[in-house]
């Protein structure tokens, strides 16, 4: 599979996709018909008109896929795939509504090109277990792609010192996970991203990545660490420690 799965689409003061376009250039196919995913906001025709603006002066052709009756069939019409971020239960949900959550696995692991950003990210996981998103809908399961079989945990944040909030931090709730399920979870960074491609795996960006396993401390992963090994993982879910 080859697989572009980005921590978020927009860093701060910079315009959207900007902090990573000639490493989404790069992936994507010359002149790229790119069946993009809006689902994970709910004004899908911004959203797609957006996404144009940042990608078509570099030759791609972005089509929304919620712009055509039969998504699944505009799906096998393209050259790669992207799933934009958002909410990660709201676009679920419509994965599964619309067919689009088997479609895409069988097309990614057929060699269709596919690229995320935060919620897209999330959905290349096994599970919805690890997004911080709020459940505003339900959906039919926590099912993801499952196009790695690790958790990853996009927009990961640090526990800030300085901070007078007492509520749980990202590194607790992570670690709450493990408590229940055997599945490393790779947090992501603002400005990193995972890169997959042909069996190899590796983290790339502007910041180091952080790995969580049951059993040990934390890890931090350098840009440019292979991670292959994460994808022999077995996961176990509903596994507790206890």
């Amino acid at each position: 599979m080859n697989l572009l799965l980005l921590s978020n689409s927009t860093q701060y003061g910079r315009g959207y996709l900007e902090h990573a376009l000639d490493t989404v250039t790069s992936f994507l196919p010359a002149n790229a018909r790119l069946a993009f995913v809006p689902y994970a906001l709910a004004d899908h025709d911004t959203y797609t008109a957006r996404v144009r603006d940042a990608l078509e002066p570099s030759g791609i052709t972005v089509r929304g896929i919620h712009e055509h009756t039969d998504p699944v069939a505009q799906l096998a019409k393209s050259d790669a795939v992207f799933i934009g971020g958002g909410n990660s239960f709201r676009l679920l949900s419509a994965l599964c509504r619309t067919g689009l959550r088997d479609a895409v696995r069988d097309a990614v692991r057929g060699g269709l090109p596919y690229m995320g950003a935060s919620a897209g990210t999330n959905m290349a996981a096994p599970t919805l277990r690890t997004t911080n998103d709020m459940p505003i809908v339900q959906p039919p399961s926590f099912e993801t792609l499952g196009l790695v079989p690790f958790q990853i945990n996009p927009h990961y944040l640090d526990p800030d010192p300085d901070s007078t909030h007492k509520g749980e931090t990202r590194e607790e709730r992570l670690t709450e996970f493990l408590e229940e399920n055997d599945v490393p979870v790779l947090g992501l960074r603002e400005g990193s991203w995972l890169r997959v491609r042909d069996g190899v795996a590796h983290v790339e960006g502007a910041r180091p990545a952080r790995l969580f396993t049951r059993g040990t401390p934390p890890r931090e992963l350098a840009t440019g660490t292979d991670v292959s090994r994460l994808l022999t993982t077995a996961p176990r879910f509903d596994a507790p420690a206890r």
